[in-house]
């Protein structure tokens, strides 16, 4: 799915579609082991989805935090913490 897809979608319907993405993804798991699958390439495309819902719940929980006034600390780059040691 691509994010535009997702992105109009609420908190339940995001879950929803990941729970149904991570079963859809066990069972290819499984074929892969079994030695039955054909379609490989739905794999990745499944981790990708995944990722990009994980994604987009990110961002919106960001963005509360800002609209909130309690915006998040930044993370310190690997750099950044070698400086201090």
């Amino acid at each position: 799915m691509k994010v535009a897809e997702l992105r109009p979608l609420d908190a339940a319907q995001l879950d929803q579609r990941l729970t149904e993405l991570h079963t859809e993804w066990r069972n290819l798991r499984f074929q892969e082991a079994v030695g039955n699958l054909t379609a490989t390439a739905r794999i990745r495309e499944i981790r990708k989805t995944i990722a990009r819902i994980h994604t987009i719940r990110t961002e919106r929980v960001l963005d509360e935090a800002i609209r909130a006034g309690e915006a998040p600390r930044p993370k310190t780059t690997k750099r950044e913490r070698s400086r201090y040691r």
